[in-house]
């Protein structure tokens, strides 16, 4: 849901399309250094999950560990992962989206550039996916903004390590590597690079 000003008594018109057509925003962030890595993909499934994963760790910098935090979505959760070994998975508690942080990047993405438009055609879409996730990268705190939460400011703080689901977690003291790299299922898209 996006919220939209409008006079009292008055009903804004929206843009509504009939035509039917998904991209997917595969994203990571990294608060603690306010950087993030994405691929904006036409489907969303084992597969892409592993590019994603790839992407994010050639991204981790040298002698850093990643933590993902994710939802039980089926291409999370599926074995046919090869989970590389700079990236520790912790899943959610299911019907829990308000824990993951990216949650609310995905809401601001809709939000400021991504709601109420109509799209030209599937090209056209990607492009705008990664023209709001440059757009974000670009914006200085924001992800730290967005992203932050108290628990993760406090292992940070102090410096621990901590159990999670039987999984040892590291903290994220180094996060990502710097820039973006969004690409499709097709090519890089070198001009967001």
């Amino acid at each position: 849901m996006v919220r939209q000003w409008a006079l009292t008594g008055t009903r804004p018109r929206q843009p509504a399309d009939q035509r039917y057509a998904s991209a997917y925003l595969f994203g990571a962030i990294c608060p603690a250094r306010d950087v993030g890595a994405a691929l904006a993909l036409p489907f969303a499934n084992t597969e892409a999950m592993q590019l994603h994963l790839e992407e994010i760790s050639r991204h981790v910098a040298e002698g850093a560990h990643a933590v993902l935090i994710l939802d039980r979505a089926g291409w999370h959760t599926t074995g046919n992962l090869d989970i590389p070994d700079n990236i520790t998975l912790i899943l959610l508690p299911s019907r829990s989206p308000e824990l993951n942080p990216v949650e609310q990047i995905w809401q601001y993405l809709r939000a400021n550039w991504l709601s109420n438009r109509v799209f030209e055609d599937f090209d056209a879409i990607i492009e705008a996916a990664c023209d709001a996730w440059n757009k974000l990268i670009a914006q200085p705190n924001t992800i730290t903004s967005i992203g932050m939460r108290q628990w993760l400011m406090w292992v940070m703080r102090h410096d621990l390590w901590y159990e999670v689901n039987f999984c040892r977690v590291f903290k994220l003291r180094n996060g990502f590597g710097t820039g973006t790299n969004l690409r499709n299922s097709q090519r890089r898209i070198s001009q967001y690079e």
